[in-house]
């Protein structure tokens, strides 16, 4: 049953924040190690209280595959996520979306229709087994499917470097979706001459590439983007630098290529996580990401400066904000009418392939 916070039983809709976190707490003991909770880093700092994992995309599916004991997994963060952890766990367990609601624009970027037809123009432009798929974790099960179909694997921004190496030591171009500029900052840290990097614009007939550049390119990128990095621009940068002469600035790679080379570090939300618990106490941080993430650092750091990048503009997912304490403290009472997440095996079992081997590549 779909619900969202518009929808939920009365009870729900009008508890308080603290009864809601006791009940969360009293279910979450009552069940034990037969319940996890796994939670994103953009998740509102009162979800990311009652997790048993936190992390970004990649760590969460790695702890999905290894928890072999959970027979239930309520996972707070959006669609994709909970469809890779339960293409990753076991049969006899059940994954939720703490918010049936939550979904990724950008994963609704890369329509199967449309994947499929770049797919057919680009090999009839190379021959076959000259292109190997890599697809961002913020994708559907049905382009992972395609991927792991086709020889390709998965990646997060953590790990995309490493999915790049393993097309390229093969003599292969990656074809990578759908993140435009998560892909084409990994192919500047590669040193990939600028005119060998081309993007398939599935709006334009044949992706607006003849068949000379597809054979030209070392890599081909897929249009989509992410609307939240999308936002930050130079002039944040320059502003920031402006006032804060002595702030260093991090930046997620699904940055705008401008953004990614002014920034001081440039790397997943683990990546940021980690840059600013190093910091000496004193510092300040400047953040290209979802604010949720960045606030969270904030109170966690009290001893450093830690500010958005765009100041006052709020860069926020509303998809990763939907997901509220209303929300999981429904699903958590009530399993068997929660979002449960069920990939059908046709689709899994080629998912699965492409999951693993990023897995397999490791962080």
């Amino acid at each position: 049953m779909n619900y969202n916070i518009a929808n939920l039983p009365e009870e729900y809709r009008q508890a308080t924040d603290d009864e809601l976190k006791s009940r969360i707490a009293a279910k979450k003991r009552e069940y034990g190690d037969r319940l996890l909770i796994l939670t994103h880093h953009y998740q509102r700092i009162e979800i990311v209280a009652f997790n048993d994992f936190l992390g970004d995309s990649y760590t969460l599916a790695k702890e999905a595959s290894r928890q072999k004991n959970a027979e239930h997994i309520i996972f707070c963060g959006v669609r994709f996520m909970a469809e890779a952890a339960d293409i990753l766990t076991a049969p006899n367990q059940n994954v939720y979306l703490a918010n049936p609601t939550a979904g990724c624009p950008m994963a609704d970027m890369a329509a199967m229709d449309d994947v499929s037809e770049s797919w057919q123009y680009i090999e009839s432009a190379l021959g076959k087994d000259k292109v190997i798929p890599i697809s961002y974790m913020n994708s559907s099960a049905e382009l992972k499917a395609f991927t792991g179909k086709n020889g390709g694997l998965i990646c997060t921004s953590s790990n995309a470097a490493g999915a790049f190496d393993y097309c390229l030591n093969r003599g292969k171009k990656p074809f990578f979706f759908p993140d435009q500029h998560l892909g084409r900052n990994t192919a500047n840290s590669k040193g990939i001459a600028k005119d060998q990097i081309v993007m398939y614009d599935h709006k334009m007939e044949n992706g607006g590439l003849s068949v000379a550049d597809i054979r030209r390119a070392r890599v081909i990128l897929w249009s989509g983007y992410c609307h939240v990095h999308t936002n930050f621009t130079p002039e944040h940068i320059r502003k920031i630098r402006r006032e804060y002469p002595e702030a260093k600035i991090v930046v997620h790679p699904e940055c705008i290529e401008d953004v990614a080379n002014m920034a001081d570090s440039v790397g997943s939300t683990a990546h940021i996580v980690k840059f600013v618990e190093q910091a000496p106490a004193g510092s300040i941080i400047a953040i290209g990401t979802e604010i949720n993430l960045v606030h969270r650092l904030a109170v966690g750091n009290p001893d450093k400066t830690i500010i958005s990048l765009a100041k006052d503009y709020c860069t926020i997912c509303s998809s990763m904000f939907r997901t509220s304490l209303n929300d999981l403290c429904f699903t958590i009472e009530n399993l068997d009418k929660a979002e449960l997440v069920k990939v059908p095996e046709e689709v899994a079992r080629d998912a699965r392939l492409a999951l693993q081997r990023m897995l397999e590549i490791g962080h």
